[in-house]
């Protein structure tokens, strides 16, 4: 079984369309552990574009505001407990998103990375360009290194910047897994585009 964590270098950056792309490819369950904010959940979201065709497990821990999950469960008087945020059982590969950054907190002491970490999967970094975006997404893929997880590659959304895009590439030595361009809507039809036009 293999296991991919979709790791975005920010919020709203297109872990959960990546998700879905990579659950196609691979034909493969789906599990997000932390879900913030009920207004959109990415589990409806994942339910839309894969039809209903893979198993999606239920998050460890749902939480009403759209805030950091340690935030967010404070609101809620919940302590969360990195013990019942456990790998669900499946013989199928599974796709794991991340809420926000790798260094989201869980806790006041405990990052998603921290945790995430010892599920034993690859990382795959989704990355969005803006102000910013070159520094945020070395130092998601510098903090990835430290610890020696693998890296299968890094995915771009939007058009393609040249200047941003080969320095990323070129500094972090990251391969370019794939790239979202800018759709006018996200249907599964475009999930099995993609799925087409990326790389195994």
């Amino acid at each position: 079984m293999d296991k991919i964590i979709i790791a975005g270098i920010d919020t709203d950056v297109g872990k959960t369309v990546v998700s879905a792309i990579m659950m196609q490819k691979l034909r493969a369950n789906y599990w997000k552990p932390v879900q913030c904010g009920l207004k959109n959940p990415d589990i409806k979201e994942i339910t839309r574009l894969t039809c209903q065709k893979h198993q999606i497990f239920p998050s460890s821990y749902t939480f009403t505001a759209p805030l950091s999950p340690h935030h967010a469960a404070r609101l809620e008087n919940i302590s969360i407990d990195p013990r019942k945020i456990h790998l669900p059982s499946t013989k199928k590969n599974l796709v794991i998103e991340m809420a926000g950054g790798v260094f989201t907190p869980l806790s006041s002491n405990l990052t998603m990375l921290d945790h995430f970490q010892t599920f034993g999967a690859k990382f795959l970094i989704v990355s969005k360009h803006y102000l910013g975006s070159i520094n945020h997404t070395l130092l998601t893929i510098e903090a990835l290194k430290a610890r020696n997880l693998p890296i299968l590659g890094i995915v771009f959304n939007g058009g393609v910047n040249s200047d941003t895009e080969t320095a990323i590439l070129k500094i972090s030595k990251i391969p370019l897994y794939g790239r979202l361009f800018q759709e006018k809507e996200i249907t599964p039809l475009t999930i099995k585009k993609y799925v087409n036009l990326w790389k195994d």
